[in-house]
Parts: structure tokens; sequence; C-alpha cells
């Protein structure tokens, strides 16, 4: 049913979104820009209504991702199932996720080196369990194998126990091999390269004795 535009106002809590009031009652909400084109007693037919409905739903959409990727970059697969969770149909999430992957918010590559580069340096873990991580959020195997290029498993499993030798200090070799290695499965590191490590934390403890 085509109504005309009684009010437009400005959302408190998303300067960003403009609510738009057909015939004195709410509507719908577009986004600022969108706002700009409208004025107070414009005429407005079903189609029109629907395009700016539409075309509202994908502006908050696309800024829900925004704010969604200044928490830590994100994959598509990620940014996906995110916009799933809130209901946007199909259609809708294809055309936010294009934008943002045109505008350079969203890059799979970028993405899985980020991850690899944040989990070695605050949470070493073995390429295995990088792997699994990266493929649980969708990342291509070629860009997978890409971002760990430059793992050294070896230097990842020595990051991960370092700061852990003084607490282990007290215990005997048997007990202190138990701990080490069974802390580096846990991260997905293979036996060989966490008895590697176990012996290189060893013997350094034992000469720092």
């Amino acid at each position: 049913m085509a109504g005309t535009i009684t009010a437009l106002r400005v959302q408190k809590k998303n300067k960003e979104r403009v609510n738009v009031y057909i015939d004195e009652k709410y509507a719908f909400a577009v986004g600022l820009n969108t706002a700009l084109e409208l004025r107070k007693g414009q005429q407005l037919s079903d189609a029109q209504m629907a395009e700016l409905r539409a075309a509202g739903e994908e502006n908050k959409a696309y800024h829900q991702v925004l704010r969604y990727l200044g928490m830590r970059p994100r994959s598509t697969t990620e940014i996906r199932r995110y916009l799933a969770r809130k209901e946007y149909d199909a259609a809708l999430i294809d055309h936010v996720v294009e934008r943002v992957t045109r505008e350079g918010y969203l890059d799979d590559q970028a993405f899985a080196d980020f991850w690899v580069d944040n989990r070695t340096r605050f949470r070493p873990r073995s390429a295995r369990a990088l792997r699994h991580e990266l493929r649980e959020k969708g990342v291509a195997p070629d860009m997978i194998d890409q971002a760990l290029t430059e793992l050294d498993e070896g230097d990842a499993a020595w990051d991960a126990v370092a700061g852990r030798l003084d607490r282990w200090r007290d215990l005997d070799e048997r007990e202190f091999a138990q701990k080490l290695i069974g802390f580096l499965s846990r991260r997905g590191f293979s036996y060989a390269v966490a008895r590697a490590t176990c012996d290189r934390a060893w013997d350094q403890l034992q000469r720092d004795a």
C-alpha cells in the first residue's frame, strides 16, 4: 500500500541508521546515505517501499559485519555463518559478502596468514592443529598451505613450552617428560617433535641448575 513519509528520525543508538515513518507509523529503517535522498512529504509506491526496506536490511547487515570484523579478521565462512545466525536470507548474505570482499575487508588468504602468525606468537600450535582450525573456518586448502609455508614446528613447540619450564623445574626427568610431552601433544605436535623439545628443555634446565 502506497504512503507518505511523515518523519525521518536518526536512531538514538546508531547514528548511521534513520527510521522512516509512513503515514505517522514506523515503517522501516535505512542507511544515512539513503535517507539523505528522502524527504518529509514524499510519496512512496509499494515497489519503492519494498526496495527501500531491502536496501535498509542490506545496509544494516553490512554495518553489523564491519563491527564484527572490527573485533578481529574473519574468514568468508565465518561472515556467512554470522549473518545466517542473524537470519538474513541467502541473497542478502551474498550481496554483503561480495561488497566487503570488493572493499578489501574480507580476504581469506590474509585471514589465514593472520591466524597462523597470531597463534605462533601467542599460543603456538602444530601445523596439524592450525590446519584443522583453518579448515573449520572454511579456508581453502591451498590458502592454508600458503599460510603454513614458513611455520617451523620445532620453533613453535619450543615457544609453546619456554614460558612453562620454571613451573616444572622441580620435577624428576620422568615426570617432566610426561608433563611436557603431554602438553605438546594437546597442542597437536607429533611425538617426535615433542620428544626432541623435551630433551632440549631438560638439558637446558640441567645446565641452569
